[in-house]
């Protein structure tokens, strides 16, 4: 088992190149077996699920090989429909490639997919989607049986603007014959991103960002190159570390837009951040406010990617702060630890109260969750004193080796094995 070793107590001053985004580029992955050759995908991420996702692409048949942040995938010999049962189940991500192994061969099997522990996150919205485009699902002993011979272009409908199912149906009608029109769909970054890699090999899809989505399906794409968008969730977590340690730090390719929600409440907290075409500086006080309140709710609202780091901040904040998770219920796991260092924490249902003390001191702490397990990292690093934040792997799963980038910052933090 590997942890961070943390001592806490440093500013954070200097500045950082944020990493690909993780969000964005697992569903490129997926997408990159839909052409015919190769495709490149540069500045890819160098974290554990965009690796588990590649090793899911071989054992598909495809060839994939990383070199100095490019991936290369080539589908030419693409001919598996069944994804590998273990594989599967260690990234939640790997439900992104039923929509397009369904595009490109017309069947899928796949078992229910992994990932982290932050709540009830049900495929029903990619069936529901996959199966208004003609789709046969059955589901069986935990695995489904997906065949898509009468595949064809239609109308679906989101009850909820999922972001892993609209991506799904976006990348299971690109190569259907038709227009396929996705009404209620998520709105986030990552699937404007993903409707530009499509169109980028050739397909023809307009509307992504908005609530109506249209496809319109062509015969055959192209492999290209591609860069995806900088990880606007690294770039607030990272800016959250410079706010927490009364720092002063600049992100470059990190997109101001993306960061809004997040900046506006570092804001509220007392910070100053300055804004640059594709960079952002942030200068935190002596000690930060606390806000009155956060409700994570789907883009354009608070992403609940941040609200386990938002969470830690308030922790050292003058005042009451008031946090409400809406997306998923079991997203407060962190907490427990929070409270052993130190922090005032009361949680009811979905809502946690933090009253902000004057410092958190360390502790060995474990984390739970990729999202949470970054927030322990972010109390440490505003702890007096020694913290051990156990189970990097998971924090491992969307942060290009964290403790590095901290550590460009002036922090002091070390990976340890156990």
């Amino acid at each position: 088992m590997e942890g961070f070793r943390v001592i806490g107590g440093e500013r954070l001053r200097g500045e950082a190149r944020v990493q690909g985004a993780k969000n964005a580029v697992l569903p490129i992955l997926a997408a990159a077996i839909l052409p015919e050759g190769e495709t490149v995908i540069r500045d890819c991420p160098d974290i554990r699920d965009a690796h588990a996702m590649a090793e899911i692409l071989g054992k598909l048949g495809c060839e994939c090989q990383w070199n100095a942040g490019e991936m290369r995938i080539d589908a030419a010999n693409l001919h598996h429909w069944e994804m590998p049962d273990e594989l599967s189940k260690q990234i939640r991500s790997s439900i992104f490639l039923l929509g397009p192994i369904l595009g490109k061969l017309r069947r899928a099997t796949v078992t229910y997919p992994g990932g982290c522990e932050i709540g009830i996150r049900p495929i029903d919205l990619h069936l529901k989607g996959l199966r208004a485009l003609g789709v046969s699902i059955v589901e069986d002993g935990g695995v489904i049986y997906c065949d898509g011979r009468n595949m064809r272009a239609g109308d679906v409908y989101f009850d909820y603007p999922s972001v892993g199912a609209t991506e799904n149906v976006m990348m299971a009608a690109a190569l259907l014959p038709g227009t396929t029109i996705v009404h209620n769909a998520a709105r986030e970054p990552e699937i404007a991103d993903l409707q530009d890699f499509i169109n980028a090999m050739g397909g023809s899809i307009r509307g992504a960002g908005t609530q109506l989505i249209e496809i319109e399906g062509v015969k055959s794409l192209r492999g290209v190159c591609y860069t995806p968008i900088p990880d606007r969730i690294a770039a607030g977590t990272l800016l959250c570390a410079a706010a927490m340690t009364g720092g002063e730090i600049r992100l470059t390719n990190a997109r101001p837009w993306d960061v809004i929600p997040v900046c506006d409440k570092l804001k509220e907290m007392g910070c100053r951040i300055t804004e640059e075409k594709d960079a952002v500086a942030l200068a935190a006080p002596e000690r930060l406010r606390a806000f009155s309140q956060l409700q994570t709710n789907p883009h354009p609202g608070f992403p609940t990617d941040m609200q386990a780091q938002m969470l830690a901040a308030a922790c050292v904040a003058e005042g009451t702060s008031v946090i409400v998770e809406n997306v998923f219920e079991n997203r407060l796991s962190h907490v427990t630890d929070l409270c052993r260092m130190g922090a005032d924490i009361r949680v009811n249902g979905r809502m946690a109260v933090v009253t902000g003390v004057p410092r958190l001191s360390g502790m060995t702490v474990s984390a739970r969750d990729l999202r949470g397990g970054a927030a322990l990292v972010l109390a440490a690093l505003a702890a007096k004193g020694e913290s051990t934040v156990e189970h990097a792997e998971l924090i491992d799963r969307g942060y290009e080796r964290l403790e590095r980038t901290l550590q460009t910052f002036g922090a002091k933090i070390e990976r340890v094995r156990k």
